[in-house]
């Protein structure tokens, strides 16, 4: 991306955050550096923060500005059958990629916020070629060792982060398709581990499995009732 366009995304980010009134502390420290780098940019974003169970998976992307990816978009916003498209033509273009995520018991432990955050330096740290600038999805930033920015919509203002959403939405997608063949009780396959009324009917009839998030409602009190 031209430093220019990056500069402008920032800026209407931060315009963002102010309208909204939420001013992450990191994204605060972030504010006075100058936005000259030169170098690679890598884009971060995350997909299952909301489920109710699974881990949390996180992709970072460094785009080839030389073999372009057309298309591009927040994944949410995207088919089933184009997202599996880009996924394979991202991996096929981006000069490097990763994809990490925390474990239901780190999101447990941590909490999802901590365990998001977790999840996006694990997958910055396991980029083959070092950016230097990471742009990432939402509002709050992971510890990093290089320059970053938190941009607000960052999966539909910017190229690779659209590609990280991508990669990582679909490598949870496919999880949810896996462990469905582990736990058929629960539908995965179908909500994604999201708390949908065919989903909440099957934790009242079957309980929680091991893959269920303890610390997200409903489970938790489903749980209760288990141990009550």
């Amino acid at each position: 991306m031209p430093k220019s366009s990056v500069s402008q995304v920032v800026v209407k980010s931060k315009v963002a955050l102010k309208k909204r009134g939420v001013v992450s502390p990191a994204s605060v420290r972030q504010v006075a550096l100058q936005w000259n780098v030169t170098g690679l940019i890598a884009g971060v974003d995350e997909a299952g923060r909301g489920p109710l169970a699974g881990p949390v998976v996180a992709a970072a992307v460094i785009l080839d500005e030389l073999n372009p990816i057309q298309g591009l978009a927040d994944s949410k916003k995207l088919s089933a059958r184009r997202r599996e498209q880009l996924f394979d033509e991202i991996r096929a273009k981006a000069l490097c990629f990763a994809v990490a995520q925390a474990s239901v018991q780190e999101i447990d432990d941590l909490n999802i916020l901590q365990a998001t955050l977790l999840a996006m330096r694990r997958a910055v740290d396991g980029l083959r070629l070092a950016p230097k600038l990471v742009l990432v999805d939402g509002n709050r930033l992971p510890v990093l060792p290089m320059r970053a920015e938190a941009i607000v919509k960052g999966d539909a203002l910017v190229a690779a982060i659209s590609a990280a959403s991508i990669l990582a939405k679909v490598t949870r997608d496919r999880w949810c398709v896996e462990v469905e063949q582990q736990y058929p009780l629960y539908g995965f396959a179908k909500h994604k581990g999201y708390g949908t009324a065919l989903h909440l009917a099957a934790l009242q009839a079957h309980g929680a499995c091991p893959e269920h998030r303890t610390t997200f409602r409903p489970v938790t009190d489903v749980l209760g009732r288990v141990v009550a």
